[in-house]
């Protein structure tokens, strides 16, 4: 791990970008929502920055209010256009104005931390990272996969579930339960996106380019984007601990449980 940590340190820029909106379709306002007294964004931004390499980590929204109590908190914050339908386009605007001001090399790294992720481990991003060196030439782009293991959580249309190839390489993301099976088991290796993606910086710029996909569009999901184009994304793999996104009240509910026993939560919780 340190020749690992080292290599990043002294080769590549780490830019964590935290995407977050206030327009959340199934819960309005969901990055300002409390989790034990503490919101949602602040919970995201804190336990990403125990990883210790960032080059800079930054949240990106279209809304001014965000913007506000993140300045509040002293969270570094850019505001972004409200025209971007999903996050990736969001990352892309935050790290074009960063390079207005500093260069950035199309081998340095953009981790996009999604701001419903409150659970999150640092370790988590260290994963998502570790494919760029050990196969530097060919990755280069990559998202956590987590292991589902219950079949609720594979039901949920809101948890967008994820298939590979035998070299890791994403084959396909949805929002409807894949791998078919007629009866629910561990043996079907199902995985789900778990909110954090890793990307080269020349990777993205081209991704941006790149117009929303069909299957973009039906899933609502843009890593199908990279996938329909033949781009190639891969995963870092992530077994299954209770680390839950929150897209629903009922989500709240589930990971304030969690929360209050989360080891990592209480490092930070009352500073």
């Amino acid at each position: 791990m340190k020749k690992f940590q080292n290599y990043i340190e002294t080769k590549s820029k780490i830019f964590g970008i935290i995407p977050a909106r206030m327009a959340a379709s199934r819960l309005p306002g969901k990055p300002l929502r409390k989790i034990c007294n503490i919101t949602m964004i602040e919970h995201v931004y804190k336990r990403a920055a125990f990883f210790k390499n960032w080059h800079k980590l930054i949240l990106a929204t279209c809304d001014k209010e965000i913007i506000e109590f993140a300045k509040k908190k002293k969270i570094p914050s850019v505001l972004t256009s409200i025209k971007h339908k999903r996050c990736l386009d969001r990352v892309h605007e935050a790290i074009n104005r960063i390079e207005e001001k500093e260069k950035i090399n199309d081998t340095d790294i953009v981790v996009c931390v999604q701001g419903d992720e409150p659970m999150l481990y640092p370790k988590m991003i260290s994963d998502v990272l570790k494919p760029f060196f050990i196969n530097k030439k060919k990755v280069n782009s990559t998202v956590l996969a987590m292991d589902i293991i219950n079949k609720n959580e594979f039901l949920n249309p809101n948890v967008v579930k994820i298939v590979h190839d035998i070299n890791d390489e994403v084959l396909y993301t949805s929002r409807t339960p894949i791998p078919y099976c007629k009866k629910f088991s561990k043996k079907i290796k199902a995985k789900r996106i778990y909110g954090i993606f890793a990307f080269k910086w020349k990777f993205l710029k081209e991704f941006s380019k790149t117009k929303e996909s069909f299957l973009e569009k039906v899933e609502s999901c843009d890593s199908n984007r990279i996938c329909e184009n033949g781009r190639g994304q891969f995963i870092a793999r992530q077994k299954f601990m209770h680390s839950y996104a929150v897209d629903t009240p009922e989500d709240l509910i589930k990971v304030s449980k969690y929360m209050k026993k989360d080891k990592l939560f209480k490092k930070y919780n009352n500073f």
